[in-house]
């Protein structure tokens, strides 16, 4: 716990003033709130003695003391106010902060990081864990500090006034502590296991989402059930199994402080039946003894939330101490844009990809890679944009190798479209401006009418504002990639790359498509993945890549001439493209 109270207090960084703040107020809070209960004891108390005595009371001090409680209570509430102000926000501050931090380190992490860890942990780590900590870190802290702190005072207090009673209130404490360490280990135990099942639960929710229409398509709505359920009922188990181990330890808890408060009273009671106290300050012990532990009695919540903050702090550590794939990186700025492959070769898991991959593509020119499904086409533009680095052998960009750029820096200068396009929950606007958001609207809107949509934004009811559906579900695939087409038109990056970017497209979007690919790739680098003869015959080389190597390059003309993979290639999608349905 205490180990948990610390790191917790390094991580508020330059917020740690207004938390020391914040502990003074709640200390002073914690003391007006007993101040009215303490004073009107003593008030009860000299009344029953001036009754007894036969003595007149002095009415003076009857309206003195309802005004000493109501400043009281006053203060009691400005201070904790002024505590909830300096402490409550510093949790929201720093949670925002590091979700930014994470959102950068994972764009600049190999994406190889998001093969070894499911979604599941990484929307659990950035969501449930930092909400965790967002809304409890600052509050159990305070909770435990200041718990701690207010019974070392009043302890300091009674050794004064009654050593007697000053040992018993330490005992219930010592007891106590003892549970609550209980409480720690048992919580620190199940918390890998509360965040997995968490996790778990994740990812089989976003899997059984995203797979619904498959599911529905095949009539499996039972089997897809399966895997939710399996993890709604291990999320049920393992929260069960930490309620059940935490109450025990906890009532126990709270049953020694409650022990504690009835043998305080009742020592207060002895003495000033024996004469040994007055009957005022009796009877405010006695009252005190039954609130003098109530900052102690909620640590019990305190040490089983920290230790699920600890496991959230391992996950957020984890997040942010990834490899940055740029981390020696630097800003360079390029003056050509030619891009060459030396003796590349590079796998995603054990076995290779790519092997002693070798080859230029001058600045201004078009290279269209072909080959077998699984061949590489598609690894080479992920090495070009370093989604990944090379296992060996180097690539470089105007004569600099990839990996002396940091990311942004190198990325500023390709636009990628690819295959299944992927558009924000956002307006067509700013879905466009994407690629350049600093863009005036006549920029915008000449893009969109060179990516050949201006026309069916227009025809929309908000045109430019309307707001798409996640991931550009309310379009068409046509619409989505010409509008990734003016995305990348607006960047107006000097290399281009183009993964299949037509391969899924209708004839009737078709001539739209490669009308906004020729604005895009005018007077660029291009590297196209395709296979239509059409894109192909005209590109200035052509690579022809087989289990992970350059088996061919050339031109159409020099390829179609040779016998090899090309040829046949060529020849397979011609007929593929001109087959006929004919009346019998």
């Amino acid at each position: 716990m205490f180990r948990t109270i610390a790191r917790i207090i390094r991580w508020c960084g330059s917020f740690r003033r207004n938390l020391y703040i914040g502990f003074v107020f709640s200390f002073f809070s914690t003391w007006f709130a007993a101040g009215p209960v303490m004073i009107a004891a003593y008030t009860v108390g000299m009344l029953i003695e001036s009754a007894r005595d036969g003595v007149s009371f002095d009415s003076r001090w009857t309206w003195l003391s309802l005004l000493i409680i109501a400043i009281l209570v006053f203060l009691r509430f400005l201070f904790d106010y002024m505590r909830s102000k300096f402490q409550e926000t510093i949790g929201y501050e720093l949670v925002a902060r590091d979700r930014l931090a994470i959102g950068d380190a994972l764009k600049r992490v190999s994406l190889g990081y998001f093969q070894q860890m499911d979604t599941g942990s990484i929307l659990n780590a950035i969501t449930t864990g930092l909400n965790t900590l967002e809304n409890m870190g600052m509050r159990m802290v305070d909770t435990f500090v200041g718990g701690y702190l207010n019974f070392l005072c009043i302890f300091l207090s009674l050794a004064v006034i009654s050593p007697k009673t000053a040992l018993i209130a330490l005992a219930g404490a010592a007891v106590s502590f003892l549970f609550l360490l209980l409480i720690g280990r048992h919580s620190a135990r199940f918390a890998p296991r509360a965040t997995q099942a968490e996790r778990d639960l994740t990812a089989a929710t976003l899997e059984y989402a995203r797979g619904l229409a498959t599911v529905k398509s095949f009539g499996q709505g039972g089997a897809a059930m399966a895997s939710l359920a399996d993890a709604c009922a291990e999320s049920r188990k393992v929260n069960l199994d930490i309620e059940w181990g935490y109450t025990p330890a906890n009532c126990l808890h709270l049953l020694a402080l409650k022990t504690a408060s009835v043998a305080l009273a009742a020592a207060a009671i002895s003495m000033g039946l024996a004469g040994q106290m007055a009957l005022p300050l009796m009877l405010m012990f006695a009252f005190l003894s039954f609130g003098i532990f109530a900052g102690v009695e909620s640590i019990s919540d305190s040490a089983h939330v920290l230790s699920i903050i600890d496991h959230a702090m391992d996950q957020l550590d984890a997040l942010k101490e990834q490899h940055y794939i740029d981390r020696d990186g630097r800003d360079i700025p390029l003056r050509r844009f030619d891009i060459t492959f030396d003796r590349v070769r590079f796998g995603y898991g054990e076995g290779d990809v790519l092997r002693d991959v070798s080859f230029s593509m001058p600045e201004g020119t078009s290279t269209a890679i072909v080959g077998p499904s699984g061949s590489g086409k598609t690894t080479i533009c992920n090495l070009i944009a370093r989604f990944y680095d090379v296992n060996s052998g180097c690539i470089r960009i105007g004569g600099h190798d990839v990996r002396e750029f940091t990311c942004d820096s190198l990325l500023k200068n390709i636009s990628m479209v690819f295959q299944n396009v992927y558009l924000f929950h956002d307006t067509i606007r700013q879905n466009i401006c994407f690629g350049r958001p600093g863009a005036t609207e006549a920029e915008m809107i000449a893009a969109a009418k060179k990516a050949q949509c201006h026309d069916f934004i227009m025809a929309l009811p908000n045109g430019y504002d309307t707001v798409i559906g996640e991931g550009g579900g309310t379009l068409s695939g046509g619409e989505r990639q010409r509008i990734s087409i003016a995305r990348a038109i607006l960047k107006d990056a000097p290399i281009v790359i183009l993964d299949e970017a037509t391969a899924s497209i209708d004839p009737e979007n078709e001539h739209l498509i490669q009308a906004a690919l020729a604005e895009l790739t005018r007077k660029k680098t291009v590297v196209t993945i395709a296979h239509r003869l059409a894109t192909i015959e005209n590109a200035d080389q052509i690579l022809v890549v087989q289990d992970g190597r350059i088996v061919q390059q050339g031109t159409h003309a020099q390829l179609i001439g040779e016998d090899g993979l090309y040829r046949r290639f060529a020849e397979v999608r011609r007929q593929a493209e001109g087959w006929k349905i004919t009346a019998s």
